[in-house]
């Protein structure tokens, strides 16, 4: 397997129903899950990006979370609409999305 240039987490985290934190999962974190893995097969980047489900990524509160490496960077509130914008400026063009970045006082 080729080492990827980028590698994606996505939170797939689950909270009892009801937890006053929330989860990535209620949120829509299979849904999103779903959108990177069809665009990825969209825009043919396999071996350029891996997506992976992950755990709590931090802030619950502000998810879904997604989380770019070996940038760093961490997306927070991310929709399925907003994936492709995250594949095709960040993950293939090299530009991270402003406006879904988490606060710097979340994420420095």
């Amino acid at each position: 397997m080729p080492r990827p240039e980028k590698h994606v987490f996505v939170c797939l985290n689950e909270r009892p129903p009801g937890n006053p934190k929330g989860s990535c999962t209620e949120r829509g974190g299979p849904d999103l899950m779903a959108e990177f893995a069809r665009i990825l097969e969209n825009r043919e980047a396999w071996g350029r990006v891996k997506i992976t489900r992950s755990g709590c990524l931090g802030p619950c509160e502000l998810g879904p979370n997604v989380l770019v490496y070996p940038d760093g960077v961490l997306y927070v509130g991310v929709k399925p609409a907003d994936v492709a914008e995250i594949f095709d400026e960040h993950l293939l063009g090299g530009q991270p999305v402003e406006r879904l970045k988490a606060p710097a006082h979340i994420w420095s």
